[in-house]
């Protein structure tokens, strides 16, 4: 997956070829996303934050505690807000589908 602030993007790549294009928000200024690469650590299908105590449906962790997921509140406003690090996609069609895709150890580049 490559996640792209600039673009506002998360790309599902094989072979060099991008599979799916989602939304992507991400984190605020307070809390941002971070930049790097990561592996993917672990999946929850229907995870609820211990911290937020919110839903992260389709939850792919990549990093410590952040994670690409379906963001009810993404797909009710739009772009105003922002997550707590993680990487918010709207189409949840197309986060179900990529979960289902995406294996513990592949790649996550956020930039």
């Amino acid at each position: 997956m490559c996640a792209s602030k600039a673009d506002r993007k998360l790309r599902w790549m094989i072979d060099g070829q991008v599979v799916l294009t989602l939304d992507a928000r991400f984190g605020t200024a307070k809390d941002p996303s971070d930049n790097g690469a990561f592996r993917v650590s672990w999946k929850s299908r229907n995870h609820v934050s211990t911290i937020y105590h919110t839903k992260m449906p389709y939850a792919m962790f990549y990093n410590g505690g952040e994670a690409v997921h379906y963001s009810a509140d993404f797909a009710a406003r739009g772009w105003e807000g922002g997550s707590h690090g993680c990487i918010n996609i709207r189409d949840k069609e197309g986060i179900a589908w990529l979960f289902d895709q995406v294996r513990v150890g592949d790649k996550v580049v956020v930039y």
